[in-house]
């Protein structure tokens, strides 16, 4: 297949988030029912552009020039502003204005969440995977609106070196309901990330309280938000705020869920595991939800080339990559339901397992994450 050199022309479709733009103008001007246009977009209107443009097999070639890409980076640069924005807007809107109830204005921070989680998170992270340091901070700060700054550590140097594994509080096992990995994911992506961070500053010759640890910038971070929030609302506001960044932050462990759902890595003995592969990633092609989540279901090859920017991300077939039956919030609703979720994901993980991993007939000792698994 001929590799696509990028363009404006293929990077328009990438900036699907923008309607989400003038779906919150919409909802916070209006209230009442419009609310219910931002979840309808985020789920409803993607699935069924997904279900009518089908999947996207086209590759961008990934030799492409940093230069070329202008374009497809941009859209992730401008969202820090609008993702601000929306969140201190709601709170004006809600606290300055009276033409939203009490109802009205918890349910629109409640909407207001599933952008900042669906699309901001999303956003940081493809900002924090990059080299130049301004993208980076670009991302901290997307973090700091939900109040998940730690993120950057523990994906970065956590997840991704221990996805497949017991190590990773954000590997779902086979057979966990999502209302079992919530906690540990978000109680254990803390936990790890503090450690790894303590690790360093103790290799450094330094103390853990020491002002390079990233937790006080992450810290910060929250801090300033909370504080914006406190000062146009009061209690009221740092209470919706902390609702806004709640909801995100689901939105993200029910992604991080699906994503490596039943997939491990084979051990090698030694404390050691096979290298990370793109069948450790539950990969999917549909061509909406991939334009309004910046290729983030191409998650096989993420993790196969993490260094690689979204739009150069390639797409795997399930020759080389389990795939998901439905894009990203089809799968999200589904989660919800664990008597559903296994019904439909169970068979592909054994089929997965069948598949790769023939000779492993005991796959107890990757059952849980309690196992004792060696370092």
């Amino acid at each position: 297949m001929a590799k696509i050199t990028p363009s404006i022309s293929n990077a328009i479709p990438f900036w699907a988030s923008m309607v989400f733009v003038v779906v919150w103008l919409i909802a916070v001007t209006n209230g009442g029912w419009w609310i219910i246009l931002i979840p309808l977009y985020s789920t409803g209107v993607a699935s069924l552009l997904d279900r009518f443009l089908g999947l996207s097999e086209d590759n961008l070639d990934p030799m492409a020039l940093e230069s070329q890409l202008f374009w497809h980076k941009l859209v992730t640069w401008v969202w820090v502003p609008i993702q601000i924005t929306l969140i201190l807007g709601t709170m004006v809107a809600v606290f300055w204005f009276d033409h939203l109830s009490v109802t009205e204005s918890i349910l629109m921070f409640l909407a207001t969440g599933t952008i900042t989680g669906g699309i901001g998170i999303t956003y940081a992270h493809e900002l924090i995977h990059q080299k130049d340091k301004r993208e980076r901070l670009l991302g901290d700060i997307l973090l700091a609106t939900v109040l998940y700054g730690h993120f950057r550590t523990e994906h970065i140097l956590v997840h991704h070196r221990y996805i497949g594994t017991p190590r990773d509080a954000v590997t779902a096992r086979y057979n966990e309901s999502i209302y079992h990995f919530l906690p540990r994911a978000t109680i254990g992506s803390f936990k790890s990330a503090w450690h790894v961070e303590a690790e360093r500053q103790t290799k450094r010759g330094r103390k853990v309280g020491d002002w390079s640890n990233p937790f006080w910038r992450y810290g910060a971070g929250a801090g300033i938000m909370l504080f914006l929030s406190a000062a146009i609302g009061g209690w009221a506001g740092i209470a919706l705020f902390i609702m806004q960044a709640m909801v995100a932050v689901l939105y993200l462990e029910i992604i991080d869920y699906i994503e490596h759902y039943g997939l491990t890595r084979k051990y090698l003995g030694d404390g050691k595991y096979e290298n990370t592969a793109p069948r450790h990633s539950w990969n999917a092609n549909h061509k909406f939800t991939n334009w309004l989540l910046i290729n983030l279901q191409r998650h096989s090859d993420h993790h196969y080339k993490p260094d690689r920017r979204f739009a150069l991300l390639q797409t795997y077939d399930k020759a080389d990559a389990p795939q998901l039956p439905y894009g990203y919030p089809i799968m999200a609703v589904i989660a919800c339901n664990p008597r559903h979720f296994r019904r439909l994901m169970n068979p592909e993980v054994r089929k997965w397992r069948n598949m790769y991993y023939p000779e492993i007939t005991d796959w107890t000792p990757y059952k849980n994450a309690t196992t004792p698994m060696p370092r």
